[in-house]
């Protein structure tokens, strides 16, 4: 019975967590949607903003990693995290809306395993 009840208790807690993940990807990808609306009407300071609040989710993804129990997944999270937030940056800069985009492609697809893995 105790076995039972362990197994509902690590099902729950990684669902919560797994449902958790793909908000903050959600989020992420609707902060970079509106960085650019903001870059394409050379709205440098909204843009910036956006970027910005979705470079802190991007972050936080990686600082919650678990590099031992994730193995080479979770390495090559990171560096995907890493890659996202310095393009991100280049493209805050460089005011173009097509890096963001890529960050928004790479976002979507990692949130659809999530979702997958949730469901």
């Amino acid at each position: 019975m105790k076995g039972i009840h362990a197994y509902q208790d690590t099902a729950t807690t990684t669902q919560g967590r797994g449902r958790l993940i793909v908000m903050l990807y959600e989020g992420a990808v609707k902060f970079l949607k509106l960085a650019i609306k903001e870059a394409e009407v050379e709205n440098f300071e909204g843009k910036g903003k956006y970027i910005s609040k979705a470079q802190d989710i991007i972050t936080e993804l990686n600082a919650v990693l678990d590099m031992e129990a994730g193995g080479e997944i979770a390495e090559n999270l990171r560096k995907l995290y890493f890659f996202m937030n310095d393009r991100l940056s280049k493209a805050n800069t460089k005011n173009d809306p097509e890096m963001i985009r890529e960050v928004i492609t790479l976002l979507e697809e990692l949130n659809q395993g999530w979702k997958a893995i949730t469901n």
